[in-house]
């Protein structure tokens, strides 16, 4: 089983197909225009929609999610997406929230996807935090995916979910080899909190991207919400700078397409 196929629906969300497996990343599927509130006096708008509908989406097996509790990560028809999924895999706090069937994954927790007929895949969470040191207790857990299965040529697929660039994401390049990166960039930022990042810079992918050395980093997480201040221009204004063996890691993806990308 090598055949990837990743469509970009925007923001945050994937649609993965590999092997008869149809996964989904961090639903957001509302209409843009809306308002939401992320806590401690921070919000943001919704400035596009997403090109593939939910009713369009084919039957999910399985829903990664990064985290529940950010309407530009999970909104309000992204959690009837949730309802139609066989298995939700999130953070321990978001499957307390959610209820049956999110499964809540410590960091480094190992889980199996199985189904008849198909390969299967082996789960990792991974380490994420959503913003600068001592920010967990505000901005609450995340956490990322590393997907393997038989057949892989290149190294895991993993989704980063909503972090910086820190010790436990450094430790994902040290302990595991990575094909395909799914990196959550947009350098998140709010006017209350000033400078302070919450997501990605593009700097900080192209650092990362120099520890992973995955064969294809695919930026996601950059356009589409109010408080995205790294969309595709900084982030190709940042790669013009990177050596060419990093540069040429980096693959956008049409909103709306599914690209096939070797695993």
């Amino acid at each position: 089983m090598s055949d990837l196929r990743i469509t970009h629906i925007g923001g945050p969300t994937t649609l993965i197909e590999t092997g008869g497996w149809r996964l989904l990343t961090d639903p957001t599927f509302d209409p843009p225009g809306q308002r939401y509130s992320f806590g401690w006096g921070t919000s943001s708008h919704k400035t596009a929609g997403p090109p593939l509908a939910a009713a369009d989406l084919p039957p999910i097996d399985a829903v990664l999610l990064s985290h529940d509790h950010h309407g530009d990560n999970l909104d309000d028809t992204g959690r009837d997406v949730l309802r139609t999924a066989r298995t939700v895999l999130t953070t321990p706090a978001g499957a307390r929230r959610l209820g049956s069937p999110a499964r809540g994954l410590t960091p480094w927790t190992v889980t199996h996807l199985h189904a008849p007929g198909r390969p299967t895949i082996e789960v990792t969470a991974t380490p994420a935090r959503h913003g600068p040191p001592l920010s967990r207790p505000l901005t609450g857990q995340v956490t990322g995916f590393a997907l393997t299965w038989e057949g892989q040529r290149h190294g895991a697929l993993w989704i980063s979910g909503d972090t910086v660039l820190y010790g436990g994401v450094r430790e994902v390049a040290r302990r595991l080899t990575v094909g395909t990166a799914l990196l959550h960039v947009g350098g998140v930022r709010f006017p209350i909190t000033g400078p302070v990042r919450y997501t990605m810079t593009a700097a900080q992918a192209v650092e990362l991207c120099g520890l992973l050395r995955p064969r294809t980093a695919v930026p996601v997480h950059y356009e589409g919400w109010h408080h995205f201040h790294e969309g595709r221009d900084a982030i190709e204004h940042q790669l013009a700078r990177a050596p060419h063996d990093i540069r040429d890691r980096f693959h956008w993806l049409p909103t709306g397409a599914a690209a096939h990308i070797s695993a």
